[in-house]
């Protein structure tokens, strides 16, 4: 739509973002089997994730000759060229609104950013109010981010390998109240900087709420590098754009996705 294309013109030319918007794929030619693993992980938990499960969840970056996994490998050379430049090491995905496919967008960008053999990756499920990263791996978690907050468990009961080669997802758990006050405490701080400073060549990835159905996303914006912008085709509305937009100053924005292209 036209107001759709003018509001991602005007976040391009208001932040310089260096990244093409890339189209939401649909069903999958073909199934090619998950990449083997060859770090070993002793501490972590890793579960590997059923292929057709993945392929009903779009999760095409899961597969080596999937043909809708290219647009999230173009996506991913454009942000770790971008973030390398800057010296980035953390990147929030959100939307203006819900359903947009934020989450789609960043699992499929982090394994495809795991496939980088010199680059680790670390996706951090940070919608409390609705956690759907384990979801759509079809992996159930034992812990969340609350268990680690709150002293129940330590970060290595947390953490799950799903199955791909340096990626590692701290998952969370639905229930979650306070959540703002959460994102912005110091223990969240002091969180963040160790799953940050912990291994020199990690990228951090969080899956944050929609802008503009809570303050959550508002409340962690401070705490990253960058910030990616998913919009959804055809029901993103050009003032809920501009909005998010106005949001989100004070944060660099790396770059707009237009999803659910048809």
């Amino acid at each position: 739509m036209d107001f759709i294309q003018r509001a991602i013109d005007k976040a391009r030319d208001q932040r310089k973002p260096d990244i093409a918007p890339a189209p939401s794929p649909a069903a999958a030619p073909g199934l090619n089997r998950l990449a083997d693993t060859a770090i070993t992980y002793t501490q972590t938990r890793s579960v590997r994730p059923k292929p057709d499960h993945l392929l009903r969840e779009r999760i095409v970056a899961a597969f080596d000759s999937d043909k809708r996994a290219e647009p999230y490998r173009q996506l991913r050379t454009q942000v770790l060229r971008r973030m390398r430049e800057k010296q980035w090491r953390t990147l929030a995905v959100t939307s203006p609104n819900s359903h947009a496919g934020k989450t789609l967008t960043a699992l499929n960008l982090a394994i495809s950013i795991s496939r980088e053999v010199n680059q680790t990756v670390l996706l951090v499920d940070l919608d409390l109010r609705n956690p759907t990263v384990m979801q759509k791996l079809g992996i159930q978690a034992e812990f969340g981010l609350m268990d680690c907050l709150e002293k129940r468990c330590e970060l290595k009961d947390v953490l799950v390998n799903p199955g791909f080669e340096r990626l590692v997802v701290l998952p969370s758990l639905p229930g979650t109240s306070h959540r703002s006050e959460i994102l912005s405490s110091p223990t969240m701080t002091t969180l963040l900087q160790e799953i940050v400073n912990r291994y020199d060549s990690r990228i951090v990835v969080f899956d944050l709420p929609a802008l503009l159905d809570d303050d959550d996303a508002l409340a962690f914006t401070p705490f990253v590098d960058a910030l990616m912008l998913v919009v959804e085709d055809g029901s993103s509305s050009r003032g809920d754009i501009e909005r998010a937009l106005l949001l989100m100053q004070g944060t660099p924005l790396l770059g707009t996705v237009l999803n659910k292209v048809r």
